[in-house]
């Protein structure tokens, strides 16, 4: 296909340029090569040639194409590294999802099946929402429901597979040299789904609602213990189910379905806003090169599957009418509903797509629906706010507590001054500089879109059919970062871009200044990739591969505690106090877990009281009220008072690394 040349390409190409200067001036000012992690890309390299490797036999004897190889290859290393149960229990997760969401699209809608399995993932957290803390989640309860949902609609979910195979077919034949790179910087990417759960935060606290649906069957939040026990749970919520399904945790084979399902909408609204096939596979090579997706994959956090819900989003109110019909409303819904429910921040980043929906289908709206639709967002994302009203009189407890002076939290608002940087003009620049001012990553950890495609952005702005959406889209990231500059909240709206800037870059830059404008940048995402968190920087990939797949000698290498928990007797169900406020790791314990850090003021100001009596007796007393049983201690983090509680009325069990396990003593525990 020849392409129309635009008489305006020479200015357009001198703006596309203009950005690739700006990022190579910045690269030295920073001197980034100091910072970029080679080992790393090293292994990203290698993993992509072993890859290739597997793939090639089904492209040399099955005549299979290259992307449809690299898919199966990298499915299987899932399989084999996040192991069976987890993938099997996501997949049946996702089929029943894709029953209750096919109901609320017309067929023949773009890309219906993914987007289908992210409206009922949607349903699934926020009506579930409402019954987490009732006993009911047990696999005998939970597979039942789910093959029945499958077969209830089994003869749509099968017609809608072939529908989306004969659609991968046709895109991967139209430029399967993108289709491939878009497969291989995606396969690159689910690496991060191997890795053991071993982030911070998911530890101290995300892991603790899945834990305790696997113990029993229920979610017990305890807001005096964990100050973030109702904060918006569907993230953790999905977590737990596909853990009760599969029988332990398994958080890697359903991030790798987020990760799926989050670029098969991006393709969808790159289909809606008029993109040519190889643009949309360009769009998703981008998105998946992105070194804050690896940092998403490796963890629980509510980025990932907001950013899934936010591109459906995307993609339903960029699709023409023609395409998606009138019915676009309630799903509409029910996404921005799960916005909702995954993090109240997610709703400010949503905002501008909402009113470009507004604004580009106004004489569409069906506006007798909005109360209905309006009902719908409560539904689905209002569970953790009207419990944690209920129950501790703040609806987005610990925030806000300024404001609804809850007892569980001093009355002050909730804040952290790392992150207030300041916003200005110069924050895009900063922000891919001078990462680590604005989130735990290293320099380079935000990747290189602001600045290497700002002239993209500029000439997307200045040509008028994109021009509404390159705004909405810019305030979605910039709302995302106006509350506080937190580069973790920004994310999502970072996995937009690419469907404002590379739509129609074909015709705008020519053919051969797209191409390697967009191979460029992949390349440079992804040799920073590994600058987006500690855990990619650090060899646990490279440990995860020698184990293979094992996650004990990974966690006893970066957090011992997980294998010292494990020795605590079976039926033990004492209290384990976390004596180290910076490795608070026990909320896999499922609510016998006790931190000594702001997650739990109560505990955080006994601790202060104990570390002033340098007997130790105060810190006995404490482990008496609270009915400690054993202890995580770090000996070289340990104060004299910890130190002699520690000899007057502990026993230690083992150590690992720079953890020890103590037991306390004069107490009897359950064998």
């Amino acid at each position: 296909m020849i392409e129309a040349v635009d008489r305006h390409q020479p200015a357009r190409r001198m703006a596309l340029y203009g950005g690739a200067c700006a990022l190579a001036a910045g690269f030295a000012l920073h001197a980034m090569w100091r910072v970029l992690p080679w080992e790393r890309l090293a292994l990203s390299l290698l993993l992509a040639l072993v890859a290739a490797g597997a793939a090639w036999p089904l492209r040399r004897f099955a005549r299979w194409s290259w992307a449809s190889s690299l898919a199966l290859a990298w499915s299987l290393a899932l399989l084999w590294f996040a192991g069976p149960p987890a993938v099997i229990a996501t997949l049946a997760l996702l089929a029943a999802a894709a029953a209750i969401g096919l109901g609320w699209l017309a067929v023949g809608t773009p890309g219906r099946l993914p987007l289908a399995t992210v409206i009922g993932l949607a349903t699934l957290a926020g009506l579930g929402g409402w019954i987490i803390t009732w006993p009911v989640h047990h696999a005998w309860a939970w597979w039942p429901l789910v093959l029945a949902l499958v077969a209830w609609r089994w003869r749509a979910l099968r017609a809608e597979a072939g529908v989306a195979a004969a659609g991968w077919r046709a895109a991967v034949a139209k430029t399967p040299g993108w289709a491939a790179l878009a497969v291989m910087l995606l396969g690159l990417a689910s690496t991060a789904c191997w890795l053991p759960t071993m982030q911070a935060d998911d530890l101290r606290y995300h892991l603790g609602l899945p834990s305790q649906l696997l113990m029993s069957g229920a979610y017990r939040p305890d807001p005096a213990h964990q100050v973030w026990a109702f904060a918006p749970w569907a993230g953790d919520a999905l977590q737990g189910f596909a853990a009760v399904l599969a029988g332990g945790h398994a958080r890697g084979g359903l991030n790798a379905g987020w990760l799926a399902l989050a670029a098969a909408s991006l393709w969808t609204a790159g289909a809606g806003v008029g993109a040519h096939t190889s643009e949309r596979w360009a769009c998703v090579a981008l998105f998946a090169s992105l070194p804050p997706l690896v940092w998403m994959a490796a963890g629980m956090q509510t980025e990932l599957p907001a950013t899934a819900v936010l591109l459906a989003l995307a993609a339903l109110v960029v699709l023409p009418e023609s395409a998606a019909g009138p019915s676009r409303l309630y799903p509409g819904a029910i996404l921005f509903g799960a916005l909702m429910a995954l993090k109240g921040m997610h709703v400010l980043t949503a905002l501008p797509l909402l009113g470009y929906a507004a604004w580009h289908h106004r004489h569409a709206l069906p506006w007798r629906r909005v109360p209905v639709a309006l009902l719908l967002v409560a539904a689905i994302g209002g569970a953790s706010y009207l419990q944690s009203w209920w129950q501790t009189g703040n609806p987005v407890l610990p925030l806000f507590n300024g404001v609804f002076e809850s007892s569980y939290f001093p009355a002050v608002d909730y804040r952290d001054p790392r992150w207030h940087a300041g916003f200005g003009p110069g924050l895009p620049w900063r922000i891919t500089f001078d990462t680590d001012r604005y989130v735990e990553a290293l320099d380079g950890g935000f990747g290189f879109v602001l600045v290497g495609l700002a002239g993209a952005w500029l000439v997307a702005l200045l040509s008028a059919p994109s021009r509404a959406l390159t705004l909405a889209l810019t305030a979605a990231l910039l709302l995302s970062l106006a509350p506080l500059q937190y580069a973790r909240y920004a994310y999502p709206a970072l996995a937009l871009l690419p469907l404002a800037l590379l739509p129609h870059a074909r015709r705008r830059f020519g053919v051969r200044h797209f191409r390697w404008m967009v191979l460029g940048l992949c390349l440079l995402n992804l040799a920073f990739q590994a600058n987006a968190s500690w855990l990619h920087h650090s060899a646990a990939l490279k440990r995860t591969l020698r184990a293979a797949g094992d996650p004990v000698p990974v966690e006893a290498r970066y957090v011992p505690e997980l294998v010292l928990l494990r020795e605590i007797p079976a039926g033990d169900d004492g209290v384990v106090l976390a004596t180290d406020p910076e490795r608070g790791y026990v909320a896999g314990l499922g609510g016998r877990g006790r931190v000594v850090f702001e997650h739990d003021p109560g505990l955080q100001a006994a601790r202060a009281v104990a570390e002033a009596d340098a007997t130790g007796t105060e810190w006995l007393r404490l482990f008496a009220a609270n009915d400690v049983r054993w202890l995580l201690v770090s000996p070289a983090q340990a104060g004299p008072a910890l130190g002699a509680a520690l000899q007057r009325g502990a026993t230690r069990v083992d150590g690992l690394g720079e953890v020890e396990l103590w037991r306390v003593a004069g107490r009897e525990h359950a064998r």
